[in-house]
């Protein structure tokens, strides 16, 4: 049967185009332990894929095993699964009548269990709950970014409208009363953030729902953690824009049209986290993960599903602090200046003019 499988993945394309290079060895169940274990470094340091193994039950229940470093790998599975299943098929009825079971076999899929390979010792079978997580947590922080930015800009094209706004400057700096909307906005939504990630845990770690093995959830305390933080930053990112942009505008129609280069930020971002559950290795996926504003999306969603270098966690929240140290200051005079103005929309060329301004 190894002849076979030589002959079928040369026909491929993904083989024939040098996408994926395969060595074929025949192997037992305990001689492929050792090979695995003495195989582990190159995948953990991505020199080596990953490793297909096809016990020879696979003629009866078609398990078969995937051991790599990302192992849920949609588009490699499909790739893998159509040629793997009609070798399956041809040595099957080579021998067999047609009885109702077989045409059963001939009608089921090929089952892959993936195994995810780590620095650690122990290998675990991982299933499909943490796609389901990335999902979720891309979904999550879309509405919340859009929700409470949004929200963050209505309170002050109010606050302008009905003069509230002057009453409060006299008592504060324009300053400091856009730095307390974006803090107290910041908190009551990483505080709503919290409630909803302990839902998730509290769910998937309770004694009286048993998930199924493939959608066991792997939540670590540190993913948790470092999504609040990426919370709380993309939070006083966009609200602090979204607050500029009410301050410019005197009404919810004319901020809506303005506005659009702000949500892009955030609707991109939220596509290419979507985009990523095929394959999480995509080089434009990695740069996305580290790019300012799209990396509050695409880094929780990619830590999720697989293991990023602690280096790219830390500079994505450093190029994100950056980026507040670098337009907030811009924002904060268009805002000072933006909030106190009424009557006739602005140009945008007028708006440029008011970072010229000293105050």
């Amino acid at each position: 049967m190894l002849k076979d499988f030589q002959n079928e993945f040369s026909q491929q394309d993904f083989v024939t185009k040098k996408n994926y290079v395969f060595n074929y060895l025949q192997i037992t169940r305990e001689d492929f332990k050792t090979y695995l274990q003495n195989k582990k470094q190159q995948i953990v340091d991505e020199k080596l894929t990953g490793i297909i193994f096809i016990p020879s039950s696979a003629l009866k229940d078609k398990k078969i095993e995937y051991y790599a470093k990302t192992p849920q790998n949609i588009s490699l599975s499909r790739e893998l699964e159509r040629p793997i299943n009609k070798i399956f098929l041809n040595t099957f009825f080579k021998s067999k009548f047609l009885s109702a079971e077989d045409l059963d076999f001939a009608r089921s899929g090929v089952d892959f269990t993936g195994f995810k390979v780590t620095k650690d010792e122990k290998i675990a079978q991982e299933g499909y709950g943490n796609i389901v997580l990335s999902y979720a947590l891309s979904i999550l922080l879309y509405i919340s970014l859009l929700m409470i930015g949004q929200m963050a800009m209505q309170s002050v094209i109010e606050e302008k409208g009905s003069k509230i706004v002057e009453v409060i400057l006299s008592s504060v700096s324009a300053k400091e009363l856009m730095t307390g909307k974006i803090l107290g906005s910041a908190i009551t939504g990483v505080a709503q953030m919290a409630v909803w990630l302990g839902t998730i845990l509290a769910v998937s770690s309770s004694a009286l729902i048993t998930l199924p093995p493939e959608v066991t959830l792997n939540i670590k305390t540190d993913l948790v953690i470092y999504i609040l933080l990426n919370f709380f930053i993309g939070l006083v990112l966009f609200v602090g824009l979204f607050s500029m942009m009410g301050a410019i505008f005197d009404n919810a129609q004319d901020a809506a049209s303005g506005n659009m280069p702000i949500m892009m930020l955030i609707i991109i971002p939220f596509f290419i986290a979507m985009s990523m559950m095929e394959n999480p290795n995509k080089p434009y996926i990695e740069i996305a993960s580290l790019f300012p504003f799209a990396s509050i999306i695409v880094m929780p969603a990619r830590l999720a599903l697989i293991d990023v270098p602690v280096w790219q966690q830390v500079l994505a929240v450093i190029i994100n602090l950056l980026t507040i140290y670098a337009l907030f200051p811009l924002a904060g005079k268009i805002y000072r200046i933006g909030i106190l103005r009424t009557g006739k929309k602005p140009k945008w060329s007028e708006v440029v003019k008011w970072l010229k301004y000293k105050y």
